[in-house]
């Protein structure tokens, strides 16, 4: 993915993310999807979806592969709509406004994403984080908001030294978490992420799976994930998806201990998926 596609996805801008909500990030409720229908062409892929997310949680999303929670979560911050002929029913509400009635790129700005496959651009690990922010007209100290934000990703001691090397000479589990230094640079009130350590090795997961903990005092976390027992490490809700339809949503212990539908009791228990 090239800069600009990465910024016209919307993934940075300049209005301070807490005040354009108009209310307090710590509030419950952070986001909420009711009665969410999503179709690609005549193909329903989500079916009437009702989920709320919590602030400053971590919110896990598992099921087996095709289940719909990748899409679910690409509807969040409309990044759903670059895909042709496809479309949203029911409403997704942040702070209590539909998203639908918010300027994307100012949405894609306040809720940020990662994606499976780490995309660093061709530059230097300093321009990577610093892209969004300089395209944005930027007036603060930018080695300075640079800084801060390698430091919330746990980079920054790894990195310091040589920050204007290329971003692709960091390992796997480094370039993962310079995207997410990207991100945070224009600190997103909620950070959506894609199957995040489904390429990387056990440290380099770990690394992440500690992040997520010191991030969520920060901001919102949803995370899709295949790995049933990084959910049960550090998700403060799960939700379980089947055949495009949420089959259950409740606290990560309920869910991984005292499930209330067959259907997640198998999954989990490995019956299938």
């Amino acid at each position: 993915m090239s800069p600009n596609e990465y910024m016209t996805m919307g993934t940075a801008n300049l209005p301070s993310a807490s005040s354009a909500a108009g209310k307090p990030v710590g509030q419950q409720g952070k986001l909420k999807a009711v009665n969410l229908n999503f179709y690609y062409g005549a193909y329903q892929a989500l079916h009437n979806i009702s989920l709320d997310v919590p602030a400053n949680r971590i919110t896990a999303l598992i099921g087996p592969s095709g289940c719909g929670k990748s899409t679910f979560l690409r509807t969040l911050n409309r990044i759903s709509e670059t895909i042709r002929n496809t479309r949203v029913e029911g409403e997704i509400l942040l702070d209590d406004e539909n998203v639908m009635n918010v300027d994307v790129t100012l949405l894609r700005r306040r809720v940020g994403m990662v994606f499976q496959k780490s995309n660093p651009f061709p530059k230097s690990i300093f321009d990577n984080v610093a892209y969004g922010l300089k395209v944005n007209g930027f007036r603060g100290r930018l080695a300075e908001a640079v800084e801060k934000s390698l430091k919330r990703a746990a980079l920054w001691e790894e990195v310091k030294d040589k920050l204007h090397k290329s971003a692709y000479a960091l390992s796997g589990g480094q370039q993962q978490r310079l995207c997410i230094a990207r991100a945070l640079a224009v600190d997103p009130e909620v950070l959506l992420l894609d199957e995040p350590c489904s390429a990387l090795d056990p440290i380099a997961t770990a690394k992440i799976e500690d992040l997520l903990f010191t991030l969520k005092d920060q901001c919102t976390i949803v995370i899709v994930t295949h790995n049933m027992q990084q959910a049960a490490r550090v998700a403060d809700r799960t939700g379980f998806f089947l055949l495009g339809k949420l089959i259950e949503y409740n606290t990560t212990e309920i869910i991984f201990k005292t499930p209330t539908r067959q259907e997640t009791e198998d999954y989990i228990t490995g019956r299938f998926g």
